[in-house]
């Protein structure tokens, strides 16, 4: 009798503890400030010593032992930038020295365009490889309506029409469609490396070389502490974008990614052809092109990922770590931008 007791009283706090952690992931996953506060507290893990000393980089000197209270490394070997780890003024000479044309593609289409362009580009001349040659691609469909702000030397504006599309998710998934045709193209003639961002954001800090890889991936900002069971990858298995409950390695935002030319016609067609799959199964990933970016970069592992710094939502409010933030999230108006 007291056995069974004492397996009853076993059971009843097995059960009390799946509950809790069910209820505290519920609450993360949706947002509660004060529960989102006490994820600070998960641990990142650490880079070794002995991985630091191998990992190089080829556009300015690492220091990843400059962060100890953060991961500055991945498990294949790629550095992960946060400040404080690398030298500003060394990627600088380096990408001046190398010649370098460095594209940045944006879309603006419908109200966004409206709402968040023209402080985009006016913050990307301010901030974004100031020195470098830059050449900006605005993709919408309204052309004659882009803001013109004043460029630097060096410094071009293009822009490209593109169809409206007619639900904003068909909006986001047919831009891996639409880069890779861009590659191809004047773009992949014109730039050596190539951003991709989000319109509604804009920069705060300075975004120079030291950003720069073969490809580049960003440590979304709402997932960086979260354990991979939590991370919100594509769990349909029926989806091109799916990654099981032991696969995936971070989180990555869709907002920012980029890298060489040949390495984001890849990761373009591998979306785009993900995206195709999934369409003529009558399936739609959760996070639409977010979704097949992070299968990607599981499959195809990043040479550089850059620390949530590099693109920060101002909602998640301050954080020890996030120390200079050099692109800033704009309010998320759905409502306004997507009626």
């Amino acid at each position: 009798m007291a056995v069974k007791e004492g397996l009853r009283a076993w059971k009843r706090i097995f059960w009390w503890l799946i509950l809790l952690t069910v209820g505290f992931s519920g609450l993360l996953l949706y947002g509660v400030p004060t529960v989102r506060h006490l994820e600070v507290f998960i641990p990142m893990g650490t880079c070794p010593l002995a991985r630091m000393s191998l990992l190089r980089d080829n556009f300015t000197d690492l220091h990843l032992w400059a962060r100890p209270e953060v991961l500055t490394c991945t498990s294949w070997g790629a550095p992960i930038i946060w400040d404080g780890t690398f030298d500003p003024d060394v990627a600088q000479q380096e990408a001046k020295q190398q010649n370098l044309t460095i594209g940045l593609t944006v879309f603006a289409v419908g109200r966004y365009l409206e709402k968040y362009l023209a402080r985009f580009l006016e913050s990307a001349e301010q901030y974004f490889m100031v020195g470098q040659r830059v050449v900006y691609y605005v993709f919408t469909e309204r052309p004659d309506a882009v803001p013109r702000p004043p460029l630097g030397p060096g410094r071009q504006l293009r822009v490209e029409r593109v169809l409206r599309e007619r639900r904003w998710q068909d909006v986001s998934m047919a831009r891996m469609r639409t880069l890779h045709a861009a590659l191809a193209g004047r773009l992949g003639r014109e730039a050596h490396f190539v951003f991709c961002m989000d319109v509604d954001q804009h920069f705060s800090g300075a975004f120079g070389p030291e950003t720069l890889a073969d490809s580049v991936a960003q440590m979304h900002a709402w997932h960086y502490h979260w354990p991979r069971r939590l991370l919100p990858y594509e769990r349909d298995a029926r989806s091109a974008a799916a990654l099981a409950p032991d696969e995936g390695d971070f989180y990555y935002h869709a907002a920012l990614f980029g890298g060489k030319v040949e390495a984001l016609r890849r990761l373009t067609a591998h979306c785009t052809r993900g995206q195709q799959q999934d369409r003529l199964r009558g399936l739609e990933a959760r996070w639409h092109d977010e979704s097949h970016l992070n299968k990607y970069f599981w499959l195809h592992k990043p040479a550089k990922v850059l620390s949530p710094e590099f693109c920060w939502s101002p909602e998640i409010g301050p954080r020890a770590e996030i120390r200079h933030p050099r692109l800033l999230w704009a309010p998320k108006e759905y409502a306004v931008v997507r009626g």
